[in-house]
């Protein structure tokens, strides 16, 4: 929990110390009333005593009271502040480090839990430090100061005090040893309400399309019951908790009343005085002694959440990113456009069995090299080892003669233009969505942006969008069909004007004559680029200048579309699947 304070700036630290003096401040004013409240009680008492001595001590009441009024307001503010900023810090931080993370990393944590730990946990110790750092600094302050104002007052009064504090402590310590180990079941619950809530929302189309409504609904109700059942335990304990402390702090002022009636009417004249002037500062400051125990009462119900909140962000922050940035950052190469596979093999790390084994080939700048195969045969786990989604298991993967392990990873996504298999669009317009990251850093010209969507045949459908370039785009592209969020991210990577082009079968969601045109005018696009095409159709990748056919993760064939029809039967195969023997013949 602690280990979050590191995060702290100078200026936090400065805000910290400023809180702490007038929180020091703020108690010394609070424990000086009683002080006065006994004054007055004695001048009330005492012959020959003058309204204006007792207006007086009444009126340093005031002050005090004021005094203590404006601290708990600039340390209140000063607390705000400081959580505030650092739940944007540790926001950004974990946002930061999110985005460092290879796909080894995302499949470890469930995007939902991701969510919540940047929401929620965030949240929970936003509230710890807003609320719980004055307490916690004003707690034990105030109860060490107050119990050494009524030591030497009375035995009896010191025994009652100590017994009401023992009974809230075994209060609070047996609510936390209950409550406690359920706070991170709560935040694991919230992830699942978030996972399932997701799911719900990206899949909406196929849950209508098969009635399976009323199936969501009780897998939501589910998760949400349990959340809800575990919140509700947890808040009736923690319910006992306040009245349990009314009754002690009643008792302890009844107690002290009882024992103080004893104790004035066994006393001579003289001592009456002093002992009713006494009860009333006991009491006074035994209810201080109680308030610093509430606190500390109020911190035990805030901290081991936060706890728990703070150890899931923890194991984000301090989780081990496997995709190690290098140091090369150079834009001139003696070789351009080149990628080579060095007997590459791949296996997930939580996998046992090769899903790549010894694959080796090279293609050359202005080269198309197209890979093909059947299903889980290994097509787009191989092209995404070129930017680094993932390493190499075994051997190494060069591009433009230096191994991507040694490049930094901006240098090296700026010599690539990635299409994915499943196109993103981001919330925005057109223009901002095909000119994203643009040389890694600016946005692409409007000129440069219209002929990359021309040359991904998005032209027309464009020009018929409301605003045309400066369309909207929703989120995730839902008001675009699949075909144009494909063309859109192909103009993407074409707008950056990379060395080298990778298109995980980017293609299979456009129509057969938008297909061949696109691919046209890419290569005339294109021809100093190197291009790398996974596809399920033969006609994409019937003139590449080398297929690669991979099948079980062993590539079985390279070469070009006629070499490969004679000397690879897996070759053959798939493409008497998709074309008659006349149309292979004339192709």
């Amino acid at each position: 929990m602690f280990k979050m304070f590191k995060n702290f700036t100078k200026k936090d630290w400065l805000m910290v110390l400023f809180s702490f003096t007038l929180i020091v401040v703020q108690v010394w004013l609070d424990l000086k009333l009683p002080d006065y409240m006994s004054s007055i009680t004695t001048l009330i008492q005492t012959d020959g005593s003058s309204m204006s001595d007792i207006l007086l001590q009444g009126g340093y009441m005031l002050l005090c009271a004021l005094g203590s009024l404006i601290s708990a307001i600039i340390v209140g503010f000063l607390t705000s502040r400081l959580s505030a900023n650092f739940s944007l810090n540790l926001r950004s931080r974990i946002f930061r480090k999110v985005g460092k993370f290879g796909m080894e990393e995302i499949k470890k944590y469930e995007t939902s839990s991701l969510i919540t730990r940047t929401t929620n946990d965030v949240t929970q110790l936003e509230m710890f430090i807003a609320m719980g750092l004055q307490m916690l600094i004003k707690a034990p302050i105030m109860a060490i100061w107050a119990v050494s104002k009524i030591l030497n007052k009375n035995l009896e009064w010191s025994m009652l005090t100590g017994a009401c504090v023992v009974i809230l402590l075994l209060t609070v310590i047996t609510l936390l040893i209950i409550v406690f180990p359920r706070f991170e079941k709560v935040q694991k619950l919230i992830d699942k309400v978030n996972g399932v809530t997701r799911e719900n929302l990206t899949g909406i189309r196929v849950i209508r399309a098969f009635n399976a409504e009323k199936y969501q609904q009780n897998r939501f109700e589910n998760v949400n019951k349990n959340l809800t059942n575990m919140q509700m335990f947890n808040q009736k304990c923690f319910a006992i908790l306040n009245p349990i402390m009314n009754l002690v702090m009643h008792s302890l002022t009844l107690g002290i009343y009882i024992i103080g009636a004893v104790l004035i009417s066994n006393a001579g004249m003289f001592d009456k005085i002093n002992l009713f002037s006494n009860m009333i500062v006991f009491t006074s400051y035994g209810m201080q002694v109680i308030a610093a125990f509430l606190m500390l009462a109020m911190i035990f119900m805030i901290l081991p959440r936060a706890q728990v909140s703070a150890r899931r962000i923890n194991e984000v922050l301090d989780s081990d990113i496997s995709i190690k940035d290098g140091k090369i950052d150079v834009k001139n190469t003696k070789e351009k456009g080149t990628v080579e596979f060095k007997n590459v093999s791949f296996k997930y790390p939580d996998s046992e069995e090769y899903l790549l084994k010894d694959i080796s080939f090279k293609v050359e700048k202005g080269e198309t090299i197209a890979f093909i195969g059947s299903t889980g045969s290994g097509k787009s786990t191989l092209i995404n080892l070129v930017p680094r989604f993932y390493d190499a298991t075994e051997g190494e993967i060069l591009v433009d003669g230096i191994n991507v392990k040694d490049y930094t990873l901006e240098s090296l996504n700026n010599k690539i233009g990635y299409v994915p298999q499943k196109a993103v669009m981001f919330t925005g317009t057109v223009k901002s969505n095909v000119g994203y990251g643009y040389n890694g850093k600016k946005q692409a010209s409007i000129k440069k942006i219209k002929e990359a969507i021309e040359v991904a045949q998005g032209t027309d459908f464009v020009t018929k969008m409301d605003k045309t370039y400066d369309a909207h785009i929703a989120r995730g592209g839902t008001n675009v069909s699949g075909g144009q969020k494909q063309r859109l991210a192909i103009a993407r990577a074409i707008a950056r004007d990379p060395e080298i082009y990778i298109f995980d079968d980017s293609f299979s969601a456009l129509d057969y004559k938008t297909d061949s045109v696109l691919r046209k005018e890419l290569k005339k696009y294109t021809k100093d680029a190197t291009s790398m095409i996974v596809a399920q159709r033969i006609g994409t990748i019937i003139n590449a200048d080398k297929i690669v056919v991979l099948d079980k993760g062993e590539c079985v064939g390279i070469g070009t579309h006629k070499e490969l029809l004679k000397s690879c039967k897996v070759y053959k195969e798939i493409a008497l699947s998709q074309l008659s023997k006349e149309e292979l013949q004339n192709a």
